[in-house]
């Protein structure tokens, strides 16, 4: 059984053996499958229009080759997952943990243009959602990068049809900022909490939901343009200052997923690290996690 969804207006596949249980853990995934897409959501550039998909991933029960040297292992915080990436023949292989404390789920075979995949999980329907979502957010990551998409790490919400991303360090209060909005500023609706994707079309950047949102099941297939993006700082007061660009692009490339030692993931970001943080306001809001804080950054974003 093969699946076909699309995110950011990119097409991509994921085949699972017929009636495989899993199939009921990855209800994330189905606003974007394509069949369930109306024809304004479906993309209308022959580049976009799925002449080829930009990956492919399939669930095998054969287990892979032996890893080679370590490429990149994520830190070690309690109760996050635990990424690492090597070096594996051609291409590369990821392994995923659901924490620092848990064995590895499953593992991720990817081709060196990262258009092909095949993940091994041989554990219960459940750790297998768990490989199978990773996987599929990484290689989205990887994949998308050349067609000027970046994978964010943020929270997002709407409001006159714009859409602001709210971006930090892990704890530093993204989801809070957005459910001060949601509470305190008419209009205002959370389009993704974790994950969204921010990508250039037809010289606008725009940001799209995506099927990863973290711990809040927010999965819509939208999209907005970008009206701001906002990094936040706990700070004993309110304070917020627009950024250079220099200092948006430093911003924006602290949020945004990929692998910068992998050259031709690197100089695609860049292409749109560059465009980003020329077209888009971008500020810095350090903030107390009140209403006073959502209507300084409301006010000053849509000023």
């Amino acid at each position: 059984m093969v699946r076909r969804f699309q995110v950011a207006g990119l097409t991509f596949s994921l085949a699972l053996p017929d009636n495989h249980p899993v199939r009921e853990l990855l209800h994330n995934y189905d606003p974007f499958e394509i069949e369930k897409l109306s024809g304004s959501q479906l993309p209308e550039t022959s580049c976009d229009a799925g002449v080829a998909d930009i990956f492919e991933l399939t669930l095998t029960e054969e287990k892979p080759a032996e890893k080679g040297e370590v490429m990149f292992q994520s830190e070690k915080e309690s109760g996050e997952p635990v990424v690492g990436l090597y070096h594996c023949g051609d291409g590369y292989l990821a392994e995923f943990a659901p924490s620092p404390a848990s064995p590895v789920s499953g593992q991720l075979v990817l081709s060196g243009d990262f258009r092909h995949g095949t993940v091994y999980a041989p554990g219960s329907p459940k750790a297998q959602a768990f490989t199978l979502n990773n996987a599929l957010m990484l290689l989205f990551a990887f994949a998308s990068a050349p067609f000027l998409a970046l994978e964010m790490h943020a929270s997002v919400v709407t409001n006159g049809g714009r859409g602001f991303l709210f971006l930090g360090r892990s704890g530093t209060g993204k989801s809070t900022h957005s459910r001060l909005w949601l509470t305190h500023i008419p209009g205002t609706e959370l389009l993704n909490d974790d994950n969204p994707v921010l990508r250039v079309v037809d010289g606008e950047v725009r940001v799209y939901g995506s099927p990863w949102s973290g711990k809040t099941p927010c999965y819509k297939a939208e999209d907005a343009p970008v009206g701001a993006i906002v990094r936040l700082r706990q700070a004993p007061e309110n304070r917020i200052e627009r950024l250079s660009v220099v200092g948006a692009y430093a911003s924006v490339m602290a949020s945004c997923s990929g692998y910068r030692p992998i050259r031709t993931i690197a100089d695609a970001q860049h292409e749109t690290l560059a465009r980003v943080s020329q077209q888009v306001p971008c500020y810095q809001l350090d903030c107390l996690p009140d209403e006073a804080a959502a209507r300084l950054c409301k006010d000053t974003v849509d000023g």
